[in-house]
């Protein structure tokens, strides 16, 4: 009996300290996390400050066992990054320097081909001598310094147009293109008299072939998102200048494969003079844009050969081969089941049907193209484009959209997507979106406890890596910002399309390899477990270079992730010149899932006059 009571004593006396310490502990913890995210506080200086810096979050000791390093990040990280040789200032690693190794045919040879991985440059990709901070939007819509993209060739070329203009240390964009010398805002409405651009029933375009963006800055006023895309050719630095004006634009082609994006995405797609030969191949790229059209969605065709009886001569184009080319675009259009409902001066526009209830019952008269069978219409990435139509889901009724109608934007936003109502995306239920929403309105918040500028115009060109259900560019949407959600084309769920129905852009990506941007055209990166899913598949290092290489001077990134890999993620980024700051999240110090707020080199302001 004495000895179980003194067993019994000596058990309450552990259990005593133990609970002790562990309040000791947790009380220590707490009060260390509770300094950080203080508003007035940012977490990592933006420029030399009388403020003091926070503690950081230090996990070396307690991880460094941790985190394997089997791979290249550790061996080759040297102690400092060195800058790459000037030649590579704008480098764009999967369009540079193989053109003449591949086919031209069906511009083959302007899509994607990135360096093996013996050919990955490590180094940082130097900014040009000179470059200053581009203008703030929405004066960068006009405005872009010349230092910043130092290529006058297309000033040369398409100043007569009103595409761009040098003046003095700046250059100037008058709003014009090939088919709107006038300028975009006047082709625009010219284009609301056809079409409804004001009522928010369109919120997603297409700009194919899109010269330096004009279209879409100016359909920002319409609250219209437009995903502008244009090769590298001779038009020398046409995306760049796009990114530098705040526009969003990738480089990109219609040659062989997909379109980027997944299928019903867009509202509206445009050409305006895009030189894409759209009846060539059998039809070929007209049927790329009836895939990634919405069921009701626009195509807007301006320049050859609409309105051919005025401009055949300011053309150089024969009587005759334009109005076959004209009869061969109409017959194309019928044959993907496409109405003509306008045709104005020199704008033409079809509307996609919203079912596929008549078109089905058309193969009966029209044998080409059929409609494909079997297969992800949604997989894009490095796929093959085919010569079929992708069905649209299936209706009980003529009247029914078989992509389900969409609310108008605003509404759109925070609505439930029809992808998630159909549970076409597994795991994803209305319940878990709409926590989702919340989640990340909640985060954004944290966020701007250590950002001071993340809302106040100084970030407007933002990624997210990992967009997920694109709840962080849900929450910045009351803002003058943009953002490029970028969904892994081997994530576990392929949400793009999802993204999409909310009314937001983006693209796929496989972030092995470098994204299809030039340097220095982001303010602001998130990432969101990114490393964590690539780093058994590739080496970081790439990744963390490859976002220096697109980041702004003055930029910052936000990197979500397990604790134990940022430790290696901070261990690379403090030998790429980085300023980081390793916090706990909104959850507090118990989580495993850590933040590193990064601002990369420091670039003094320069003060901009007009």
């Amino acid at each position: 009996m004495t000895g179980t009571m003194w067993v019994f004593g000596v058990t309450i006396l552990c259990s005593f300290f133990f609970i002790l310490g562990l309040w000791q502990n947790s009380w220590h913890i707490n009060e260390v996390a509770a300094k950080l995210p203080l508003s007035h506080t940012p977490c990592y200086l933006l420029s030399n400050s009388s403020k003091p810096k926070l503690e950081s979050l230090d996990f070396n000791t307690h991880h460094q066992g941790v985190v394997p390093s089997d791979d290249a990040s550790e061996a080759h990280i040297s102690p400092m990054f060195k800058p790459c040789d000037m030649k590579y200032s704008d480098y764009t690693p999967c369009e540079d320097g193989r053109s003449d190794k591949f086919d031209t045919h069906m511009q083959f040879f302007r899509e994607r081909h990135c360096p093996q991985k013996s050919e990955l440059l490590r180094c940082l990709i130097p900014h040009p001598p000179g470059y200053r901070i581009p203008f703030p939007w929405p004066q960068s819509r006009d405005f872009v310094w010349f230092v910043n993209v130092p290529h006058k060739k297309l000033s040369v070329l398409k100043g007569h147009q009103n595409w761009i203009k040098s003046q003095g240390d700046r250059f100037y964009f008058p709003g014009g293109g090939t088919s709107f010398q006038n300028g975009a805002k006047k082709y625009i409405e010219k284009i609301g008299e056809l079409i409804p651009l004001k009522d928010g029933s369109i919120r997603t375009a297409l700009d194919t072939g899109c010269g330096v963006a004009s279209l879409g800055a100016y359909l920002f006023k319409y609250n219209i998102l437009t995903m502008s895309f244009a090769p590298k050719d001779i038009h020398e630095a046409q995306v760049q200048f796009a990114l530098e004006r705040g526009v969003p634009a990738m480089i990109g082609v219609l040659g062989t494969r997909r379109l980027p994006y997944p299928a019903m995405a867009f509202d509206m797609a445009h050409c305006s003079r895009c030189l894409i030969p759209w009846t060539d191949y059998d039809g070929l790229y007209l049927i790329e844009v009836d895939r990634v059209l919405r069921p009701g969605g626009y195509w807007i065709l301006s320049g050859p050969p609409i309105n051919w009886q005025s401009h055949h001569e300011g053309w150089n184009r024969t009587v005759e081969s334009l109005n076959q080319e004209q009869r061969t675009t109409e017959d194309l259009a019928r044959r993907l089941c496409w109405k003509k409902i306008a045709e104005k001066g020199d704008l033409a526009v079809w509307q996609k049907p919203t079912n596929h209830i008549h078109c089905i019952q058309k193969r009966r008269i029209f044998k080409v193209p059929p409609f494909c069978h079997g297969g992800n219409a949604d997989v894009a990435w490095y796929k093959k484009m085919e010569t079929c139509i992708t069905p649209l889901p299936e209706v009980r009724n003529i009247e029914d959209n078989a992509g389900m109608a969409l609310e108008k934007w605003p509404k759109r936003l925070t609505a439930v997507p029809p992808r998630i109502k159909r549970h076409t995306i597994s795991g994803v239920t209305s319940e878990s979106f709409n926590q989702d929403t919340k989640l990340w309105t909640k985060r954004l918040i944290y966020y701007k406890r250590f950002l001071d500028s993340l809302t106040d115009e100084k970030y407007h060109n933002i990624m997210d890596m990992n967009a997920g259900l694109g709840g962080f560019a849900a929450a910045l949407s009351n803002y003058k910002v943009w953002i490029m959600n970028v969904v892994p084309a081997d994530a576990n769920r392929n949400t793009l399309g999802i993204i999409y129905e909310r009314g937001l852009i983006g693209t796929y990506m496989d972030w092995c390899e470098a994204f299809s941007t030039y340097p220095r055209t982001y303010d602001l990166i998130h990432a969101d477990g990114l490393f964590s899913m690539y780093q058994d598949r590739c080496d970081i290092v790439d990744i963390l270079l490859e976002m220096d290489r697109i980041l702004r001077p003055e930029g910052a990134v936000i990197i979500r992730d397990h604790v134990d890999v940022l430790v290696k993620v901070k261990k690379i980024t403090d030998r790429m010149n980085w300023q980081s700051q390793l916090a706990h999240n909104e959850r507090g110090p118990h989580s495993v899932e850590k933040i590193l707020f990064i601002n990369a080199t420091e670039l003094t302001n320069t003060k901009i006059e007009f």
